[in-house]
Parts: C-alpha cells; structure tokens; sequence
C-alpha cells in the first residue's frame, strides 16, 4: 500500500466525508424550527468527524492523531444519537446513515490500532 499524500487519500476521510453530505442531504428535510436546533447541531457534529480527521492526518506527535481520531469517534457518537433522535421525532428514517456511521466508525478504529501499533514498534 502506498502512503498518502492527503488527508483526501484516507479511505476513513473519504468515508466521514460522505457522511457529512448525507446528513446535510437528510437534514434539509428537517422542519424550519430546527434550523438553529437539531439541524444545526446534527451537521456540527458531523462536519466535526471529518474536520478531527482532517486535523489529525496533520499532526506529527502520533499521540496528537489518536486525540484528535477519537475526537472524531465522540462526534460521530453524537450523530449515531442524532439519527435515533431524528427518526423519534418522525423526521425520516435514514438506513443509509446508520450503515455508514458504523463504516466510519470501524475504520476509526482500525486507524487508532495501526497509529498505536506503530508507537509500540
């Protein structure tokens, strides 16, 4: 595997990044009162994924990349409570972003093995 270049080459980032566009996408349904409610909040927390990853590809301590990837990891907690929240409040159901929620979150973890694998080594 060659290394990245980018955050943009992180299968993860790829993948965060196609959750926030869907949660904007869902969240354009939502009802105009909660715009600076539920709706604004849901896309923080989303944006908030991808931007951790982001910051953390950055970061040259490996110890500043696992902060910041389980940063991402509680951010994309709050969205998986979002999606429970949305579909109580009977906004829609969205499948897709759950499936995809738990995509992210397995390759946030799998990332935050190998960065601590490689301190160990």
């Amino acid at each position: 595997m060659r290394p990245s270049k980018s955050f943009k080459d992180l299968i993860v980032w790829q993948k965060a990044h196609q959750f926030v566009l869907g949660v904007y996408k869902y969240t354009r349904r939502f009802p105009k009162e909660e715009k600076y409610g539920l709706t604004a909040q849901f896309r923080d927390a989303a944006v908030s994924v991808a931007a951790n990853i982001t910051e953390g590809y950055a970061k040259r301590s490996k110890l500043d990349k696992i902060r910041l990837m389980n940063i991402a990891q509680g951010s994309l907690e709050e969205c998986k409570y979002y999606v429970i929240l949305s579909k109580d409040l009977e906004y829609g159901e969205n499948r897709t972003l759950e499936d995809l929620s738990e995509e992210v979150s397995r390759l946030l973890s799998a990332y935050i093995r190998s960065i601590e694998d490689n301190i160990r080594n």
